[in-house]
Parts: structure tokens; sequence; C-alpha cells
């Protein structure tokens, strides 16, 4: 299930044509906890390397969740639906002047999409300062955190049309609001 959300995400993303930033991705699986760790960004078409506008995507499929869905493939009642777990990052940089806060909250929604009955929920922002050696010239940063999951119901676990739909409409959603940053 977990490499079947990848590959949807992935498709999702460029089916609205962001771009994937392919040297930040990265496969991790805690050997000691057994947790499966995704992460990828994507920005807007055209972008450079790094993107000055990018989302960073991380997907995790924690060992009660693998558990989960190893009870349900042979039948057993579970305590708990296999979830996904899934962090949005957006990150504004190499910024000239410090960010608008207040223009930048405002452009964001408080909540992203539902995901199989949940939405994402926005943090606060941070922001970032870097100088050259000479403490001088300061880039700006800013990054918003969006926090959710997506729990497996029967149809996603049977056939993955939830989660084919969920994941479409996350693809539109971060494609709208990497366009709504980068117009900032």
């Amino acid at each position: 299930m977990f490499t079947d959300a990848i590959a949807v995400l992935r498709d999702a993303l460029e089916g609205v044509l962001l771009e994937r930033q392919t040297l930040e991705e990265s496969f991790r699986v805690d050997v000691l906890l057994g947790d499966c760790t995704w992460h990828t960004s994507y920005g807007l078409p055209g972008e450079d390397m790094p993107a000055r506008v990018r989302a960073d995507i991380t997907l995790d499929w924690p060992t009660w969740s693998q558990t989960a869905y190893r009870l349900w493939t042979i039948g057993e009642p579970g305590s708990e639906q296999p979830a996904l777990e899934l962090t949005v990052v957006y990150r504004m940089q190499q910024l000239e002047n410090e960010p608008d806060l207040e223009a930048l909250m405002t452009a964001l929604p408080d909540d992203g999409p539902m995901l199989g009955g949940e939405g994402l929920q926005r943090s606060s922002p941070t922001v970032e300062i870097s100088f050259d050696r000479a403490l001088a010239n300061p880039r700006y940063a800013t990054e918003v955190t969006f926090e959710g999951r997506f729990e497996f119901d029967d149809a996603a676990l049977t056939e993955g049309s939830t989660m084919d739909a969920a994941f479409k409409e996350l693809g539109s959603w971060m494609s709208s609001i990497l366009v709504r940053l980068g117009d900032l």
C-alpha cells in the first residue's frame, strides 16, 4: 500500500504539471522500528534548482499501520485502520527582503484538503535568515507546514479509488498553493 500511495501521489503531482526536484527525493526504512518514510520535493515548472518556491512532501508508513494492514489482509480484526501520515512544507527561499508574514498567511488556507475524512492542518510560519561569510547580504526563507493523515477505508484497501481521488485533489491543491506563493 505504501509504494502504491507513492505512485498515486507522484501521478497526481505530475498530472498538474509540477516538476519533481530529483535531488531532493529519498526513501528510508528505520531498521530498528520498521517505519518507512518517503520524502520528495516539487516545484513550479521552469524553476531553478533548488526551486525558489517548492513543496516538500513526506509520507510516513509507521509500523503500527503496517501491522493494521497485515491484519486486514489475513482477515483478522484490528483496532485501527491503516493510515499514512502526510506532511507538506511550503518553502519560499532566496528572498532578498524579510517576508511579509501577514500576506503569506492570507494567501494560505487555514486547512488543506480532506484526506480520507481528515483535513490537513496548517502550522504557524517559520522564518530563516542566512548571511554570506562577511555577515552581510542577508537572504530570507519562510516555511509553512500542513500535516494530516490518510486513513485507508475498505474501498482504498481493495481498489484504491478513495486514495486516487484524495491524492488527485491534493495535487491540484498543492499546485494552486505554489502558484499563489510564487505570486507573492
